[in-house]
């Protein structure tokens, strides 16, 4: 899978933190700001690929709707659009 734009912008930012050798010589107070930024940074990831992932299906869906309406078999819409035909034959 391809990452997005906003993703490989993000991995650029954070890139810098990854060249933290020692983590353990950072101030606590840089410490709990490290350690911040990755959970941020981790959460946001979580998130944009739920959001990819969630259009994509919700795409597929809107696809084998037209493919459906337009008289295309169960089985050539769950080919082209790698649903299951359960799921299409409930559209």
């Amino acid at each position: 899978m391809e990452e997005s734009p906003l993703i490989k912008m993000i991995n650029a930012k954070f890139k810098c933190i990854s060249h933290i050798t020692d983590i353990s010589a950072l101030s606590k107070e840089d410490r709990i700001k490290y350690d911040e930024s990755i959970k941020i940074y981790r959460d946001n990831l979580a998130v944009m690929s739920f959001a990819e992932t969630n259009g994509r299906e919700k795409e597929k869906i809107s696809i084998a709707r037209q493919m459906k309406a337009k008289g295309f078999s169960t089985e050539l819409i769950a080919e082209i659009t790698q649903l299951g035909k359960e799921d299409i034959e409930q559209l």
